[in-house]
């Protein structure tokens, strides 16, 4: 048993990607490769601009929380949150911090981690705009305003966590949620996700519960990949255990220290006791306004189906493995991928046995998401029935898998200009094993019928002379048969 124990809280943020417009003005909230395109008055701070909230932001910001299950605010209000920084164009930002009741407090999310059920506590939600984005060159750095204004829900954690497994588990539980209940892509290489950790440790022997006990609290900010994540915790437990070890550790300032992918290791940025008074105002241009408890009942009511949801549904409906169902229900555009195959009448099996074997590995294989493959959930039952019709085997299903890729054609189309059709008229079949067996003669006068690889060398054959086309259980079962009748004799 480990001498210390760690303590993790993450502070999660995550872009609301699917409103049509930003937090508070009427510019496009879409992702875009062209700097400075999605931007109004506002988001720059043009003199004399007034911002106004976006209903359905607030919506889906309130139907987090309470998937999180979290307490709703009778008011909402929204603070100014006052810094100067380059990417923050009015020297402030709107988001709901001190005075006001954020659009969740107190929750609790239950997730798994390696097999074992996890809990942590959410100390809260809130909504707020992202500020700009800052991309550093060699000799300059350029601000993209895109990003300014982009409605934004920071996830307020405990340090209920343990290790780096549980944390990225934890985000990767939210990163679901988010997508199942239509608020964002929750794509890490579209900044969509960021993360900052707070980590320390402390002596096992300890009781956890009493925060006099906790250790110097260490915040690295700014994490943008679960990966980093995960590496950024590991190094840090290694820095402070060895802390702890020379009895340094009690020198220690609480401090905020970034993540260097390059080198793999946090680096001091600032000491926690210069931390800047944000001086929170209430928001002088957005007077607060009631959240009415029909408005939640609404919301609440229309809670899509979740994650959790749909592999209890795979499991005690479909009876599908715990393990299948984990796989399937982890990206919500997958698991889109597998209802819709079975709403148009696909066997169960055969799409999980597909999706989560020959499709899901193209996909990691050619680095691209299932929105853009191009087999369709209609081409994928198209192949499943070929080969349930016996029309071509299971091996040639994967030939036409691949070739339907190559070529972006439906299976259909490919098995015909293939000619891949599957020979299953026994006679032509029988004419084939005869040829087989007569220029094969010795060795089909010493079949064993009790070795079961005897059989494989005639059926070979077979497949040769036919280019794969026969039927493999009509072929076997008719060379048999003439075998069995050549040995008796």
């Amino acid at each position: 048993m480990s001498k210390y124990k760690t303590k993790i809280g993450l502070e999660m943020h995550c872009e609301i990607s699917e409103t049509k417009t930003k937090v508070f003005s009427s510019a496009a909230n879409s992702y875009s490769s062209i700097p400075n395109s999605n931007i109004r008055p506002v988001d720059m701070a043009f003199p004399g601009i007034l911002p106004v909230v976006n209903k359905e932001a607030v919506r889906m910001a309130l139907m987090t929380s309470m998937v999180l299950n979290c307490s709703q605010p009778e008011y909402m209000y929204f603070e100014r949150k006052n810094y100067y920084y380059p990417d923050l164009p009015k020297g402030f930002q709107l988001t709901q911090e001190t005075k006001p009741i954020p659009v969740g407090i107190y929750g609790k999310v239950v997730f798994e981690c390696n097999g074992e059920e996890k809990t942590v506590r959410v100390n809260n939600l809130h909504l707020e705009e992202d500020a700009a984005s800052s991309d550093h060159l060699y000799d300059i750095t350029t601000i993209d305003y895109n990003r300014a204004g982009v409605p934004l829900l920071e996830l307020v954690t405990e340090p209920d966590l343990h290790s780096a497994d549980e944390a990225v588990a934890f985000l990767e539980h939210m990163r679901s949620v988010y997508q199942y209940l239509n608020i964002s892509e929750a794509d890490s290489k579209k900044g969509q996700i960021r993360c900052d950790v707070n980590v320390s440790i402390m002596d096992s022997d300890l009781d956890e519960e009493d925060p006099n006990n906790w250790g110097t609290k260490i915040e690295i900010k700014n994490v943008n990949s679960f990966g980093g994540v995960r590496d950024a915790i590991n190094y840090e437990i290694k820095r402070q255990t060895k802390l702890k070890e020379n009895g340094t550790y009690d020198d220690m300032e609480q401090q905020t220290r970034r993540w260097d992918e390059e080198s793999g290791t946090t680096i001091a940025m600032r000491s926690k006791v210069d931390a800047v008074d944000y001086k929170y105002f209430v928001e002088p241009n957005i007077p607060k306004f009631k959240i009415s408890k029909e408005w939640l009942n609404e919301i609440r009511k229309n809670i899509p189906e979740l994650a959790y949801d749909r592999k209890k549904k795979y499991m005690n409906e479909y009876g599908l493995s715990e393990y299948d169902s984990n796989i399937l229900v982890k990206e919500k555009d997958i698991s889109d991928y597998f209802e819709k195959s079975i709403s148009i009448g696909t066997d169960v099996k055969q799409a999980a046995n597909w999706v989560n074997g020959m499709i899901l590995s193209y996909l990691n294989y050619n680095e691209i998401s299932i929105k853009d493959f191009f087999m369709t959930p209609e081409m994928l039952k198209e192949l499943i029935d070929l080969i349930e019709s016996k029309t071509i085997s299971s091996k040639q299903g994967k030939d036409v898998f691949y070739k339907c890729l190559e070529d972006k054609k439906d299976p259909k189309q490919v098995v015909k200009d293939e000619g891949m059709m599957q020979i299953t008229d026994e006679n032509q079949i029988m004419d084939i094993v005869k040829e087989v067996i007569n220029e094969n003669l010795e060795q089909a006068r010493t079949f064993d019928p009790q070795n079961p690889k005897a059989l494989d060398y005639f059926i070979g054959q077979v497949m040769k002379k036919t280019r794969g086309k026969a039927n493999p259980s009509i072929a076997s079962k008719l060379m048999r048969a003439e075998l069995e009748k050549i040995v008796s004799e």
